[in-house]
């Protein structure tokens, strides 16, 4: 069963943020604004500091729509705070990095890999009312780039202003979207 238009399941973790040290984050942290929760197997990897950094670098480009980020690894909060402190990438890093040692969120988003204990790569967009809109799940080998992550939250939050529009394919802030109608079928 797929995880989208289901409301995100309850949830307590640890978090580490820059200028506040550890924090808690629960499920009604995520009610009220957009969200992107971010996995990534686990800190002190290689590839992952490269996808924090790009979180990190359009940050500002989130806020400005409204969104928080939430890095997920199946590290503690602990973990977090020493990665943010010895790696440049990773130090960039506003937002909470969220610890997941028991593994109750990377099963929730079904992106657990039970025999290496470790997150896929997953990228959940999450409205205000908790309801995931859009995921991405893929292999561990290949980063994201965040780019693709701030048009589909631009798409989903233009799609929630306007309920009768879907955005097309390559569809970018300012593009014309497409009214569903009968009459456009075989026609495009």
């Amino acid at each position: 069963m797929s995880l989208i238009n289901t409301q995100v399941q309850p949830f307590k973790a640890q978090a580490f943020k820059a200028g506040s040290d550890f924090i808690e984050v629960t499920e009604k942290d995520m009610l009220g604004k957009w969200s992107v929760v971010i996995f990534m197997p686990a800190a002190f990897t290689f590839n992952c500091p490269t996808e924090v950094e790009d979180a990190a670098e359009h940050y500002a480009e989130f806020e400005k729509l409204g969104a928080e980020v939430y890095i997920v690894t199946t590290d503690t909060h602990f973990s977090h705070k020493v990665w943010h402190e010895t790696s440049d990438a990773v130090g960039k890093a506003r937002f909470p990095l969220v610890g997941d040692p028991t593994h109750h969120l990377t099963r929730a988003f079904d992106v657990h890999i039970e025999e290496e204990g470790l997150a896929l790569r997953g990228t959940f967009i999450i409205n205000p009312e908790g309801i995931i809109k859009t995921m991405e799940i893929h292999d561990n080998s290949i980063a994201r780039d965040v780019k693709e992550t701030l048009r589909k939250l631009k798409a989903a939050q233009y799609v929630a202003a306007h309920p009768n529009e879907v955005c097309p394919a390559k569809w970018n802030e300012g593009a014309k979207t497409i009214t569903p109608s009968l009459d456009l079928v075989g026609k495009i």
